[in-house]
């Protein structure tokens, strides 16, 4: 009977995955360091982009005017003038996506390999969990950026249109070697998403999984649960939040374990809300609603909005309820 009770008790603690993820001090082993410094170089740019991402101002005053005297050849000059450079930098946004799309392929690889569980590579590689955490973090934050921008997509557009309008007056355009037809399309794409580097990721965990076919899915999947349920404990457990030094941590841990959540859901055939599911979606969307309200709005609605599976008919209505 002892050693029964024991196995239930390892079983369960596997589930909650209690250990400290240090977010603030990992440092790579000898054995993490490769993968590690590859997805660094792509790490270190995050900041520089979020920060370009935030004082993005569009060319909608130009555009409009433009438009509305669609003979003034000054004000077209004008309008393609500022929406040239703007293009550029949606350019350099989508191609760090790609980089990240990378990196993230990367750490699932050195994540999920064997023999380890998900939980013993997360305990024992700590510093390619919290880049794999970073990664995250970003990716909600450029998004939540890129959703309340709407100049993004509409100089986005204009930039298409006054192109092929170019192209049939056979009028040469600086700028078209920025980005071709093709490149374009595909930052069209993109940009079309209400969360577009969330959609890349889920992307290539999908792809991630599909590609590595003698992996088995549950190794992706158990990596992100074991995740989420990481964040949840050290965010509802007072000894491990008060081993937080910085005042960011709550809310980084808070932006991670939604940002694994959203994935497990698009990655996982019955998604993150399901009976089946191996995340305490109770539990985390408790741990966001203790939070003050103002701080977790976004998130709460990334939940909302952006999961896969959250209408399903095998959502309990309890969970339903929570998030209403």
């Amino acid at each position: 009977m002892g050693n029964l009770i024991k196995v239930l008790t390892r079983d369960i603690d596997h589930n909650a995955a209690h250990f400290f993820l240090d977010f603030e001090n990992a440092q790579p082993t000898e054995s993490e360091k490769e993968i590690y410094n590859q997805v660094n170089v792509v790490l270190k740019d995050a900041e520089g982009i979020l920060e370009d991402l935030q004082s993005y101002r569009g060319a909608g005053h130009e555009i409009r005017e433009a438009i509305q005297h669609p003979a003034d050849e000054k004000l077209q000059e004008k309008a393609w003038g500022a929406v040239v450079p703007l293009v550029g930098k949606l350019k350099k946004f989508y191609e760090f996506s790609q980089r990240l799309e990378a990196a993230l392929r990367g750490l699932l690889g050195a994540l999920t390999s064997t023999p380890y569980s998900p939980t013993q590579h997360l305990e024992r590689e700590q510093a390619l969990a919290k880049q794999f955490a970073e990664i995250l973090h970003f990716t909600l934050r450029f998004d939540e950026l890129k959703m309340t921008n709407p100049a993004i997509q509409n100089d986005f557009s204009y930039y298409r249109r006054t192109l092929s309008r170019m192209r049939i007056n056979n009028v040469p355009a600086e700028g078209e070697n920025e980005v071709n037809n093709e490149l374009a399309n595909r930052m069209s794409l993109f940009y079309a998403e209400a969360t577009p580097m969330l959609k890349t990721l889920s992307d290539a965990t999908t792809k991630f999984v599909s590609e590595n076919k003698n992996l088995p899915i549950e190794n992706t999947t158990d990596c992100l649960s074991t995740m989420a349920s990481v964040c949840r404990v050290m965010l509802e457990t007072p000894e491990y939040r008060s081993r937080f030094t910085n005042e960011e941590t709550v809310s980084f841990c808070l932006r991670v374990m939604v940002g694994v959540i959203i994935l497990y859901d698009h990655v996982h055939p019955v998604g993150a809300f399901a009976k089946t599911s191996k995340i305490d979606m109770k539990g985390c969307i408790k741990v966001l609603k203790d939070q003050p309200p103002n701080s977790v709005e976004g998130l709460l609605n990334a939940l909302r909005y952006t999961t896969k599976h959250l209408n399903d008919e095998t959502t309990s209505k309890q969970i339903k309820s929570m998030l209403q």
